[in-house]
């Protein structure tokens, strides 16, 4: 068989170095570890959250601005504002140090979940993009758990799975 002489271009030889090059960078991303994914996929969102639940209190007073805000611009359809704004509180404080801590991690993402799809289709609807990358960090928790770095898997609540 002969070779045509197109085929051992220097193009060609170029083509397939860069093929080879690009293949093996792509699989670097295969060596971090699923628990540093896992960990940073709670612990990311949990801050969002936490950050603002921070800015609802002052000590353990939940601050005139708070119950404001949530009578005139965070107003949902079907909860009063006044228990909405003490739920959100809570939930905004608790949800995330239980994600970080990586306790009932599960539980929490799915909170956190519901509370970003309530502020995305009730009160921001216009923050989409921020909000589907919050979802998507509370998704791998919720798809995949919480990983070994978390009081979950050293309760036995959770066990280490294999990487998908």
């Amino acid at each position: 068989m002969t070779t045509h002489p197109a085929d051992t271009s220097p193009a060609r030889g170029f083509l397939a170095r860069a093929l080879t090059l690009i293949r093996g960078a792509n699989r670097l991303p295969e060596r971090i570890p699923p628990d540093v994914v896992r960990a940073m996929a709670r612990i990311f969102p949990a801050m969002v959250f936490w950050q603002s639940a921070r800015t609802k209190v002052d000590g353990l007073t939940i601050k005139d601005s708070t119950f404001f805000l949530f009578e005139h611009v965070y107003a949902l359809p079907l909860v009063p504002p006044a228990p909405a704004a003490v739920l959100a509180t809570v939930a905004e404080h608790l949800l995330p140090v239980l994600l970080i801590l990586g306790l009932f991690a599960r539980f929490a993402a799915l909170g956190l979940l519901i509370m970003t799809a309530v502020i995305q289709i009730f009160v921001f609807p216009g923050a989409w993009v921020t909000h589907g990358l919050w979802a998507v960090a509370l998704l791998v928790t919720l798809a995949q758990g919480p990983g070994r770095a978390s009081l979950d898997h050293l309760l036995g609540l959770e066990t280490a799975r294999a990487r998908p």
